[in-house]
């Protein structure tokens, strides 16, 4: 069974490179080094970010909205809208990732190999990819859906990027709801049968909820009755992102 080193998030004048190789090769047994130093190098070549001002290269600094919600709350339809509607960049992590691991790039063979291996792709790896995203775009708009998925993603967000999410929109849907959604979308996807999704909840309710509550505590979320009709329940989010217009403009 590959391990898979504890994730390190680390600034570019922490830890000298050969100091942090050293480090995390040290969590592997001899048989395992060549994958991990792969691995590892992908981490101190992609994402030695300074913890502030990660944005510095940008004209304007990013507008971003968090969009968050369980599996089936509607999140990725809304966003749609919105973007169409408000001029946003929708940036779906689960999608830069497939992005990622199609591109037949190392570093998508890296994920891959993550994945493959039952591991969770590392904080740090998903937000340099969401961060790749943002400084290639000529927007300075983005909705993140899906992201973070838990406090680990959320500390390293902030820490890689520098900045926190101006707001948060929280789709908040009854299980039963999300449930019968899932099972009746037919999209081919071969996670979205009963039983991974009653697993994909419970994930989402013991990971995600206390980002929620963080970002509560701050007055940044703004929740959503996600059940009814599309229309309906963009005539909710509509409102809120007008009222952010003066800052995102």
């Amino acid at each position: 069974m590959l391990t898979i080193p504890t994730p390190v998030i680390f600034d570019s004048g922490e830890v000298h490179k050969r100091e942090i190789l050293s480090r995390l090769l040290s969590y592997v047994v001899p048989n395992q080094a060549a994958y991990t130093l792969k691995f590892v190098e992908f981490f101190v070549t992609e994402i030695e970010t300074p913890a502030t001002g990660g944005f510095s290269s940008r004209e304007k600094v990013p507008f971003i909205s968090f969009v968050l919600g369980g599996p089936g709350s509607g999140k990725g339809t809304q966003c749609a809208k919105i973007a169409h509607t408000f001029g946003f960049t929708h940036l779906s992590a689960g999608d830069l990732l497939r992005t990622e691991i199609s591109s037949n790039s190392e570093k998508g063979a890296v994920i891959l190999e993550t994945i493959k291996q039952g591991k969770i792709v590392p904080s740090e790896v998903t937000v340099d990819l969401i961060r790749r995203a943002i400084e290639s775009s000529k927007n300075h708009k983005f909705l993140i859906d899906g992201f973070p998925r838990s406090e680990e993603n959320r500390i390293a967000f902030e820490k890689i990027m520098g900045a926190e999410p101006n707001f948060v929109l929280y789709f908040d849907c009854p299980e039963e709801e999300m449930v019968k959604r899932v099972l009746c979308r037919n999209e081919g996807r071969v996670d979205d049968n009963i039983d991974t999704l009653k697993k994909r909840l419970k994930i989402y309710e013991s990971l995600n909820l206390p980002v929620i509550n963080y970002y509560l505590a701050k007055g940044k979320v703004h929740k959503i009755n996600a059940v009814g009709p599309e229309e309906e329940i963009f005539e909710q989010v509509h409102p809120i992102i007008s009222s952010y217009e003066g800052a995102f403009k």
